[in-house]
């Protein structure tokens, strides 16, 4: 569930909230942690269509249009992976989709997740953000 009014508010507050742990061990917890909120993933929606191509552990992620808001569920069978489930859904889920394409994902950097996760785990991450911005894109081009 959204909680921040707008991408780049929840990219801030994310920042805020990796701020008060010193170390690395402690925000893989919490991103964990966050995986372990995410709403169920229906088994009818684990078919090959919705299966992120690039991630080394099973990912699948489903859209939907609500008017202009774009809503995604999604789901990992690795714990760190749903957590970065969690984390892109914080910033992109329920959103026009104009808004999450003219979003920049500075929350990579922000966060240091563009260094500190594996190259696989940082694949699937591009990955399944690359999804979001696909569809954020099909839903509403740029003009």
């Amino acid at each position: 569930m959204t909680t921040e009014a707008t991408a780049e508010q929840a990219q801030q507050a994310l920042q805020e909230e990796f701020e008060m742990f010193d170390n690395w061990m402690d925000r893989y917890q919490y991103i964990i942690d966050m995986g372990k909120q995410l709403p169920a993933f229906p088994e009818e929606w684990k078919t090959p269509e919705r299966k992120i191509q690039g991630c080394q552990s099973n990912v699948w992620m489903h859209h939907r249009r609500d008017g202009e808001m774009l809503h995604f569920d999604a789901v990992s069978d690795a714990a760190i992976v749903s957590g970065l489930i969690a984390v892109l859904l914080r910033i992109y889920n329920d959103r026009p989709a104009g808004e999450i394409r003219d979003t920049s994902p500075h929350f990579l950097g922000d966060l240091g997740l563009d260094k500190h996760l594996s190259p696989t785990r940082s694949n699937g991450l591009h990955a399944m953000l690359g999804k979001i911005y696909e569809v954020a894109a099909e839903a509403a081009p740029a003009s």
